[in-house]
This record gives structure tokens, sequence and C-alpha cells, in this order.
């Protein structure tokens, strides 16, 4: 369900852009709000949430879409931890629909999915390595890294329950917006992908901002 935002940009304590292809980490307290922008429309979020107190509690893709009994997210869907907490509640949306299901690119899936040769091309995970390599303080390592979200990316569900990468359904400007239930840590890669239509075959910038 589309719901437009009552927050005013002038206002936020923060504002960042995520290049195309590249990747941001931050905390956001319990009680302030994020939102996620698709600056040029057709880009992909693929985003993880951790407890701030403990990365070992973690976004649950399982638990999320079993409490809520759907696979896609919208306003009013919370996202669960693997210990069934809320994490975050979606507030406001303007996309409509986000992926829970559709996973994360890494060296190993462009191989399966592409070609040998797609092996050594940029990926979410690594985003996803380098920003916890680069960022200790945060206290996620590599077994903490678990199934995502995928923000603004489309993949549809046949009714046979095969899964496919589609062209996006977002468009510039559009956001998610959600609601921190507790401090959370924020890992984002703006998908670096060339070789489905997640990110239109041209990665484009993504923007954060943090209101309290």
């Amino acid at each position: 369900m589309t719901i437009a935002s009552q927050q005013r940009e002038e206002n936020a304590v923060f504002r960042q852009l995520i290049d195309a292809g590249d990747h941001y980490i931050g905390t956001v307290k319990a009680g302030q709000t994020i939102r996620i922008v698709d600056v040029e429309g057709n880009e992909a979020a693929d985003t993880l949430f951790f407890n701030a107190a403990d990365p070992s509690e973690r976004y649950s893709a399982m638990d999320t879409v079993r409490e809520q009994g759907k696979v896609y997210l919208t306003t009013g869907s919370e996202l669960r931890s693997n210990l069934t907490n809320v994490m975050l509640t979606i507030s406001a949306d303007t996309c409509g629909r986000h992926d829970t299901l559709g996973g994360a690119c890494a060296s190993e899936s462009n191989t399966v999915r592409y070609d040998l040769e797609k092996r050594h091309m940029h990926s979410c995970r690594d985003n996803w390595m380098l920003a916890i390599a680069n960022h200790p303080e945060y206290g996620i390592t590599k077994r903490d890294i678990a199934h995502n979200i995928n923000f603004f990316m489309n993949v549809p569900v046949t009714a046979n329950g095969e899964l496919y990468f589609d062209d996006g359904i977002s468009g510039p400007g559009k956001y998610v917006e959600m609601v921190a239930a507790m401090d959370v840590v924020v890992l984002i890669s703006n998908c670096p992908q060339l070789n489905n239509p997640c990110s239109g075959f041209n990665p484009t910038p993504l923007e954060v901002l943090i209101w309290d």
C-alpha cells in the first residue's frame, strides 16, 4: 500500500548519498525514522538489519514473512528478527512492494545464474564484506550475514512457486520509510548487478535520510 511520508527533508538529522554500486552502514536509534530513496528509479537496495546491542539478533525473512502472512513488504509491514522481535515498521512507502525472497548477488550466484566469466563481477555480498571489514566497531562478522530485504526490487512469484527477476516497479524519487523499534545497525548494498533487470542493467544512486 502506497502512503506518502509526513517527514520534511529539511528536518532530517542525517542525509547521505550512496553512489551507484557502493554501500552504507550506520545506526538508527529506537524511535528514529529512516528513509531509503531510489534516486533515479529501477535500483535495488539489498538491506540487512542488526540489533545494535547484539548483532546475533538480525532481520529474519522467515519470521517476517510468517508473522505477516505475505512475501512482499509495504506500509505497515513489521520487520522481525530471528528472535521474532519487531526491529522496524514500514511507516511510508511510495513504491508499494518490496522483495523478501530474491536474496543478494554474490560471485557464486553470478557464476551459477549467468556465466563462469561473471564470477569476478562486483556483488552485494562483496559490498557487505567490505563494509563490515572497514567498520569492526559494529561487531558484525561474516557469520552474521543472512537473508536480506531487496527494497525496490521486483521478484514476482509465479503460480507454481517459481521466482524470476523482472523490471523494477519503482521510479525516480520513490522511497520506503521505517520507524525503528530498537537501536539497529543498517547495512545497505546499492546493488551493482549488471546481469538482470533489478538495477536496470545500469546501477544508480540511492539516498539515506534519518529523522529524530
